[in-house]
């Protein structure tokens, strides 16, 4: 909504030419008209998006005191004057320098006045919702009297605190539940998801939702009905099947049921968070606070439990996580200024497998280019252009996109098993298999027909990006584009440049990421680049540690409870054992004995030990390939062990020893190419480990977790590792520098 549309004298109800109109403080516009509706204009000058902090809030009471002093004021409708965004939440750069837990709590009762003083007023106040009404924004709307959100796709509301280790501050976690219950406010707070305004209103979180072309006419409609009592203020929860009115009244209305919830909901969370994440679990005794003991309670222990995770070692790292993403979204990828990005509207993709066909969807359905895919033969087309239709389909059946969409998305995508339609290609991806020979033999072929100005992209794990280009017409065109497995699902790309990459290629592939939905890292042409040079170490150290005698289930049990979302050997099994050893092999030949494998690490492959996709692993598999369940767990597959030292027989070994054994080669390794220039920054370190690998994000990533245990420590662990098992734990010279300076790899 542009603030000039807001403006009453243009409204199509009220157009009365001297409604007064007045500037009444930095943030906040107040417009009387005659019938004596105020629209209350929340636009926070300088700034892309509304954001809560201290001052808005006690501008906010200023004004409501205004309101409630005007007699001619009978109602108000909340909009924002800002385009296609109504209210993101609190400012989070405020929280950086709050250094005690009393000080982050007393930010907390500041907001709770402030709402208050919204949600008492004797002026009904209707909060017209367009676009994101997030954190902040939405505990603001709850504090009104009547909600109403555009049926917009940019509109969405959510309480996303949870995810960067905080709660709601504002009473949140006291109004949520008693407009939607306490199991849905439970889900709605400990995930952070954000809904659509269609699932808001079947929730309860909004009373109605319609078009944003008449939102403020309704919205002036409702308020004049609030101020004449057509509508109560305080109205009944949304109706329930009679199988849902059952359940709250089991669970939720009765002290016996709400215990029940609240362990349950506890015990869900520790299973999925393994109690790494302080702030769901103060988010649950909070709302049981407010629930047994009443509102107030409930106000007192929010403000308490706010304090106390804004100085956590927790939230300063997810926070921490959460700029560096943003900043992410604003860097080009170089640093020559001169250098712009070339714009991307048809994508060429040669390789329509797992992973050319989920590129195309996210060229096709996220960025909105026209994509042609390139296949052998016409089997493996139809294949390609399947299963790039299926991902769309799978957005249609969760009602994401409408019919219409669907169609559109998958128009955009064509293919044939010529080179029709490459000559257009702005940008062209190649995701065949990690053949040297093959990739150089491809690029040849594809620079005879591409245009000048095109950009190539070899969408591989492994293989340097140099040798690819080696021969190339335009060298100074090619570079690398690694997307990780799902597409469609994992967030990163890393783009690899090699020493002769154009900056305006380079800015041109991160520019196509960006608009595919992905966070992009870029790093320096060198054996594994990055993610998969520090994830091969990793995946080594369970060899050896499965050599030594260790069982699989304990290894991968020991890394998920250090953080990781699976350990190294599910992992694999979903990789792809053979892409693993294959990888491995490249990083020995370029890093020798600090990357070699046990004797006999082939022998899985040979035997067609593959892994999910052979159906046979280090798990077992059903004929389907799914995991198959015993008791809850995974089964291991007990012929994995018939070729090792040991046999069937096992060892205990200590979880923390496994765990930092496997994390410290991650960590150390990390150091390592930022030594080497293969990072441009620690912060990219970070976000390329957590969102490409799965590094337990409430560490901070590598280079964070490196600060917290402090460089002497590591190396001190490193050298012990060492003593006992070799040169793969030689601690990198930068992290001994460290140890010896006290330096760390972010300021403070």
């Amino acid at each position: 909504m542009n603030a000039p549309a807001q403006e009453p004298s243009r409204d199509s109800e009220s157009r009365t030419p001297n409604a007064e109109s007045r500037l009444t403080g930095a943030a906040l516009r107040l417009f009387v008209e005659p019938d004596g509706i105020a629209l209350l204009l929340l636009d926070v000058p300088g700034e892309p998006v509304n954001t809560l902090y201290p001052e808005l809030g006690r501008e906010m009471e200023q004004r409501m005191a205004e309101i409630e002093a005007d007699p001619r004021v009978r109602a108000v409708v909340f909009a924002s004057g800002k385009k296609d965004s109504f209210f993101a939440g609190a400012k989070i750069d405020m929280l950086s320098g709050i250094r005690t837990a009393e000080e982050a709590a007393q930010l907390s009762r500041g907001a709770h006045r402030s709402m208050a003083k919204l949600e008492g007023s004797m002026r009904p106040v209707v909060a017209a919702i367009h676009g994101a009404c997030l954190g902040g924004g939405l505990e603001t709307v709850l504090a009104c009297h009547y909600r109403i959100a555009s049926d917009d796709r940019k509109t969405v509301l959510g309480a996303p605190e949870t995810m960067l280790g905080l709660i709601p501050g504002a009473g949140g976690t006291q109004r949520i539940p008693r407009l939607v219950g306490i199991a849905a406010a439970l889900d709605l707070v400990l995930t952070g998801r954000q809904l659509k305004a269609d699932k808001a209103l079947k929730l309860g979180l909004v009373d109605e939702v319609v078009p944003n072309t008449i939102l403020l006419d309704v919205a002036r409609r409702r308020a004049r009905e609030l101020a004449d009592g057509t509508i109560p203020r305080v109205r009944p929860r949304p109706k329930k099947k009679l199988q849902g009115r059952l359940t709250d009244a089991a669970l939720e209305e009765n002290p016996v049921g709400r215990r029940i919830l609240f362990r349950q909901a506890r015990a869900r969370l520790l299973r999925k968070s393994g109690g790494h994440y302080p702030a769901p679990e103060r988010a649950i005794d909070v709302i049981r606070e407010g629930a047994e003991h009443g509102f107030e309670a409930g106000l007192a222990a929010e403000a308490r439990a706010f304090g106390e995770l804004v100085v956590s070692d927790v939230s300063k790292r997810l926070v921490g996580i959460f700029f560096a993403h943003t900043a992410l979204k604003k860097d080009p990828g170089t640093d020559d200024a001169a250098a712009k990005a070339l714009p991307v509207r048809k994508l060429g993709i040669i390789g329509g497998g797992l992973m050319g066909s989920g590129i195309a969807y996210v060229g096709s359905a996220v960025a909105g280019c026209t994509v042609r895919m390139r296949e052998k033969d016409d089997e493996a087309l139809g294949r390609a252009l399947a299963a790039a239709a299926g991902l769309v389909d799978e957005r249609l059946k969760k009602r994401r996109i409408s019919r219409l969409e669907r169609d559109r998305q998958v128009a955009r995508i064509s293919g044939g098993t010529g080179w029709d339609g490459f000559g257009r290609a702005d940008l062209v991806v190649e995701a065949v298999f990690e053949d040297l020979a093959l990739k150089r033999r491809i690029l040849a072929e594809c620079e005879a027909r591409m245009s000048e100005h095109a950009v190539f992209a070899s969408n591989t794990s492994s293989l340097p990006i140099a040798r690819i280009a080696e021969g190339a017409k335009r060298p100074e065109r090619v570079l690398g584009m690694h997307y990780f497995s799902p597409v469609n699902k994992m967030p990163l790309l890393e783009v690899i440049v090699h020493p002769g990459t154009a900056p305006e290629a380079t800015a041109t592939a991160v520019a196509a990421g960006k608009a595919q939905g992905k966070t992009v890292i870029v790093v320096r042409d060198g054996p594994g680049f990055y993610t998969t040079r520090i994830l091969a170490p990793y995946l080594n150290e369970a060899v050896w540690l499965l050599a030594e005698g260790a069982a699989v289930d304990d290894v991968d049990a020991a890394l998920v409870k250090f953080g990781f979302p699976v350990g190294p050997y599910a992992l694999l099994d979903e990789v792809g054992i053979d892409v693993g050893a294959k990888v491995g092999h490249v990083l020995y030949e370029a890093f020798g004995e600090r990357l070699k494998a046990p004797d006999g690490q082939d022998r899985a492959v040979q035997e067609g030990r593959l892994g999910r996709k052979a159906k046979k692993g280090f798990y077992l598999y059903d004929a389907q390939g799914r995991s198959r369940k015993d008791g809850g767990r995974k089964p291991v597959d007990p012929t994995v062990y018939d070729s090792m030292p040991g046999g069937r027989a096992r060892r205990r070994m200590p979880a923390d020893e496994v765990a930092q054994r496997l994390a410290l080669q991650m960590v150390n390794e990390a150091a390592l190419c930022l030594q080497e220039g293969i990072l441009r920054s620690a912060r990219d370190g970070d976000i390329g480990a957590i969102f490409g690998l799965g590094f337990p994000p409430f560490l901070g990533g590598p280079f964070r977790y490196a600060d917290s245990v402090g460089a002497a420590e590591l190396v001190r662990r490193l050298e012990g590792f060492e003593k006992k098992h070799g040169v793969r734990f030689r601690a990198a010279p930068l992290l001994v520098e460290q140890a010896r300076t006290g330096a760390k790899f972010h300021a403070a």
